[in-house]
């Protein structure tokens, strides 16, 4: 489990079909290797990798044929990867709850200054969008978090039909993660909150068996009228 919040950058290499070495860069790379451990957990761009090995300046890490497909990780790129290490109970949380399983792929639109932030629209990437309706559009909602490239981001506005969504990202974001570095067209990895995952399984629980309240013990009064009022909507 992560937060979010990006401790440090990095470079990344690909080793052989399934293993990548991570070389952190800058000051900040204390915060990702003085515990470090062989079998820890680190978000790579939001994604969750394995250590396997740890080198002076970084580890080496490994990715099952499933996140390769599904991210950005494999493909050939020139820019930083965004680090951070897994939440440690008592640790604060100040961005989401991020598991670093990784949806799908978006792509972005567009990045526009504003003088006080960045505001960068995303939305699927060509060609088939199945992925991207199925695991990313029922949980884009106003206000809602979302992890691009494991950063903790608050969506500012979207399109209702789910085809995109913006936000607004600080200086501070923007300057110490590779949004910086992303031109229109450049892929991201996206994951949804999983909180919304949640309340979607339950909805859906609750809907197939709304005429069947005792298989669903405790469930039959959860309906989308009592999440809104209750701010889950």
């Amino acid at each position: 489990m992560f937060t979010g919040l990006i401790q440090a950058l990095g470079t990344l290499d690909r080793l052989d079909d399934e293993h990548f070495q991570v070389t952190c860069v800058g000051e900040d790379s204390v915060l990702i290797l003085h515990d470090l451990v062989i079998g820890d957990s680190v978000a790579v761009d939001g994604v969750c990798l394995t250590v396997t090995s740890i080198l002076s300046q970084g580890f080496v890490a490994i990715a099952s044929p499933e996140t390769l497909g599904r991210t950005i990780l494999g493909q050939e790129r020139d820019c930083f990867v965004n680090l951070e290490t897994s939440l440690r109970a008592g640790s604060k949380l100040g961005g989401h709850f991020v598991t670093g399983h990784v949806d799908t792929m978006g792509c972005l639109i567009s990045s526009v200054s504003t003088g006080s932030s960045w505001e960068m629209r995303f939305g699927a990437p060509p060609g088939d969008t199945s992925l991207w309706e199925n695991q990313i559009d029922p949980f884009i909602v106003p206000k809602g978090s979302i992890a691009v490239n494991g950063i903790s981001l608050t969506i500012a506005d979207c399109d209702p039909q789910g085809n995109w969504f913006q936000v607004a990202v600080i200086p501070h974001t923007y300057n110490q993660t590779n949004l910086r570095d992303l031109k229109p067209g450049n892929l991201v990895n996206l994951e949804a909150d999983i909180l919304g995952k949640y309340v979607t399984k339950f909805l859906r629980a609750s809907s197939r068996h709304q005429n069947q309240p005792a298989l669903v013990n405790g469930w039959e009064g959860i309906t989308p009228e009592f999440l809104a009022e209750n701010g889950f909507i």
